[in-house]
């Protein structure tokens, strides 16, 4: 099988544990892999990983390559990079995947800087296709798919002149599907070997902080945006939210505003999340908006512009003032609870 078929994600992992980032990347890899005819593989690079490298079976990899040693245990920049750089440079594969974690942003532009090779950040969706660019044909190119020009465009990204392509993808962005059986794949251990540029940067103390906002795991959501006026106007939607025992969310314009919080954001620059219910307030639904939450189970819309965009993603829409519906919204769905 060709090296050039080959679909790699670098798994990322903390204290032995896989970021569930990595396991989507695989999920989709796993696709892309199945479209080139190729390979998917699993990078891991880490202190005792056996158990994260078994993991990635789970999720298609048919070989995990492996590279451990106690000073990989913590992520350092020079290190990891330059250990993936120079793997990379050696197999050639055809795509080259991270999560868009700190970790992930870090890495992956000095790798794509190493090897010479193209590189997209805070992709939505990834295709293989066959492009003809300023007359000459590409084969089997990795579509990178993002929102640009501050989410007023999708953008679809090639890098045909690149042996490598590579891209970064949200938490959440793509779904996880482990296999209902495990691949029987193998583990390839390569040796480390130490340079002088890796002391160069030591850790000397780390502080872990929990996040105590998770939108992933809400099966409710009440998001409000721009439109929502004012951040005492805000206010409805916590109630509301309180009300149906759901969590608070906004868009990028409400968090610029000041109405909420940067840990609340929904889309292309915040979470990405898939509620069972999505109740979107004073939200004109923009592209980065709607990469965000327009996988919900059931989208409501709020807002009284009847040609906002988020009237074309959701499931039940209301052309109004927000102001007004939520109160009726809080005070029918009391009703109902007497």
């Amino acid at each position: 099988m060709s090296k050039q078929h080959e679909v790699w994600v670098f798994i990322e992992q903390r204290d032995g544990k896989a970021a569930e980032v990595s396991f989507e990347l695989l999920s989709k890899g796993r696709k892309l892999a199945e479209q080139l005819k190729g390979a998917l593989k699993a990078v891991v690079i880490g202190e005792k990983i056996s158990d994260v490298a078994a993991e990635c079976f789970k999720f298609g990899a048919i070989e995990a390559l492996v590279i451990e040693d106690t000073s990989l245990k913590h992520y350092r920049t020079m290190l990891y990079s330059r250990i993936l750089g120079n793997l990379i440079q050696e197999h050639q594969p055809r795509i080259v995947l991270f999560g868009a974690t700190v970790i992930g942003r870090d890495l992956a532009p000095r790798v794509a800087s190493f090897t010479k090779s193209g590189l997209t950040a805070d992709c939505t969706e990834l295709k293989i296709d066959t492009i003809t660019y300023l007359r000459k044909e590409y084969p089997d190119l990795l579509l990178q798919i993002r929102p640009a020009f501050g989410g007023n465009i999708v953008a679809t990204i090639i890098t045909p002149d690149n042996p490598v392509q590579m891209a970064t993808v949200r938490e959440g962005v793509m779904e996880m599907s482990p296999l209902a059986k495990p691949v029987n794949g193998k583990i390839t251990k390569f040796p480390f070997q130490k340079d002088a540029t890796d002391d160069l940067v030591k850790i000397i103390e780390r502080h872990h902080e929990e996040n105590k906002v998770n939108l992933k795991a809400a099966p409710i959501i009440v998001a409000g945006g721009y439109g929502m006026g004012s951040k005492e106007n805000f206010a409805l939607i916590r109630e509301l939210a309180d009300v149906l025992g759901g969590e608070v969310a906004g868009s990028r314009a409400a968090v610029d505003a000041g109405f909420v919080e940067h840990a609340r954001q929904v889309g292309q620059t915040g979470v990405t999340v898939r509620p069972k219910l999505y109740i979107a307030c004073g939200i004109s639904g923009a592209i980065q908006h709607r990469a965000g939450m327009q996988d919900a189970n059931k989208i409501i819309a709020i807002n009284n512009d009847p040609d906002a965009p988020i009237f074309d993603v959701c499931h039940y829409g209301i052309v109004g003032d927000a102001m007004q519906v939520i109160p009726m919204f809080i005070e029918a769905y009391k009703h109902k609870l007497k």
